[in-house]
């Protein structure tokens, strides 16, 4: 019996890879003659980078830039397979996690060390990007990013404006003049599943802002800013970016991507082509999934999903193992045999957190136990 495990991350406790081990662990601690294969997965998210490079043989290359705060800070960025790509990963520059939660102010932050990043390579001669976005702490809209490489805001002054999402409300003129010529050379390959437009209702600040330290008042004032900085650089370039799926990604970082003729793809497919999924999962008997909430949200294009239906695409059946079941998860059956939260019983967040590993570790030792009635009989 082959069993591939191919977990996303549980964010903010384990790694993909550590998730997968531990699923790994448990099923082996309770299930003997099986073969296992752990193939770490990301969305575009956190662990993309390690996902792209571990399956690629790329090389991991660190790097100094701007953190989220504005300060500096020790990052990294990799170089895949080819020598030719680069892969950024937002979160391992401006990552959430990366902000202690006393500090989380999404007018302050910054997305200008992505900026650095890209004008560091492009020094070194690439041209060809894989962008992940997601998990930022950033709701600056990329004005930091597209500063950095050389877009000019200005103010009623005729003076440069700050580099975060403070400084949206003061701009009055963009100059794309002085844009870095290297970025017409370059092919940008954005990787989200996060398709939500950059304003409104269902746009970055109203839905990912509250948990970036948002506070009601700021959701309002930045949404209105944002739309006018976006109205202003689409006025420049005569072409409507903001209302594009993806746009609202990483705090409008996909917008400032696709204003740079950046093409936005599924960071789920992008992990799966580069790990040659598809043929591994056809050749399984069994296909473990999860992340650390599944809900109603998972359904649109999260990597559980994406797993499951190429389960079902070759007849395997699927099981999801996540940190939690939220909002909407029994639409999910329709999907996976039976879907299972590791939490064993009541308990604040933190605490779940904390023992994330060894309630993980004996959820797989359990599903195994249950595996193995119906193997054996």
């Amino acid at each position: 019996m082959k069993i591939v495990i191919v977990p996303d991350s549980y964010k903010g406790s384990l790694s993909a890879f550590d998730v997968g081990t531990t699923i790994k662990e448990g099923f082996a601690s309770s299930m003997k003659g099986v073969e296992f294969e752990v193939i770490p997965m990301a969305d575009g998210g956190e662990g993309t980078l390690d996902t792209l490079i571990s399956a690629t043989r790329g090389e991991l290359k660190s790097v100094e830039a701007t953190g989220a705060m504005g300060e500096t800070i020790a990052t990294c960025y990799g170089i895949l397979g080819d020598n030719k790509t680069v892969v950024i990963e937002i979160a391992k520059i401006v990552g959430l996690p990366m902000v202690s939660t006393d500090q989380r102010n999404p007018m302050l932050t910054t997305t200008a060390g992505i900026g650095e990043i890209m004008l560091h390579v492009m020094d070194l001669g690439f041209r060809h990007f894989i962008i992940g976005l997601g998990g930022s702490a950033s709701n600056d809209g990329g004005i930091g990013m597209l500063s950095a490489l050389g877009i000019t805001f200005l103010n009623h002054n005729g003076e440069k404006v700050g580099s975060n999402a403070s400084s949206l409300q003061e701009i009055y003129e963009v100059d794309f003049s002085t844009l870095d010529p290297r970025i017409k050379e370059c092919e940008i390959k954005i990787a989200s599943d996060v398709e939500n437009p950059l304003c409104g209702e269902f746009g970055a600040t109203v839905v990912f802002g509250p948990q970036k330290g948002a506070t009601k008042q700021q959701v309002k004032v930045l949404d209105a800013a944002l739309n006018e900085y976006a109205s202003l650089i689409e006025l420049h370039l005569h072409h409507s970016f903001q209302n594009k799926p993806g746009a609202g990604a990483a705090g409008g970082l996909g917008f400032a991507f696709l204003i740079l003729e950046g093409q936005m793809f599924s960071g789920a497919k992008i992990c799966i082509d580069a790990t040659g999924l598809r043929e591994k999962i056809k050749n399984a008997d069994l296909v473990i999934t999860g992340e650390g909430q599944s809900d109603y949200q998972t359904l649109y294009g999260k990597v559980p999903i994406q797993i499951a239906k190429i389960a079902i695409e070759y007849q395997v059946d699927a099981i999801l193992i996540s940190g939690a079941l939220g909002e909407g998860y029994e639409k999910l059956y329709e999907f996976f045999n039976s879907c299972h939260s590791i939490v064993p019983g009541p308990m604040s967040l933190e605490e779940a957190m904390k023992h994330t590993k060894l309630n993980l570790f004996e959820k797989a030792l359990n599903v195994g136990k249950l595996l193995n009635l119906g193997f054996t009989k």
